[in-house]
């Protein structure tokens, strides 16, 4: 029914993340979050970076 596959496909290729550079992920945050960082307007996704990452600064 089905052919045999000829080659199998290679494996991913790892990299080492750069630093300082941004990596687009999938994540869900309540909406009530979401609005307190939207009702400043543009760059809301920035201020939440900031808000992380103080809270990584602040971790003992």
């Amino acid at each position: 029914m089905f052919r045999p596959v000829k080659k199998p496909a290679e494996p991913a290729i790892e990299r080492a993340a750069l630093p300082n550079t941004k990596e687009l992920v999938s994540i869900k945050i309540d909406s009530d979050i979401i609005a307190h960082f939207q009702a400043d307007g543009p760059g809301w996704q920035d201020r939440i970076n900031a808000t992380l990452r103080s809270a990584i600064d602040q971790a003992p």
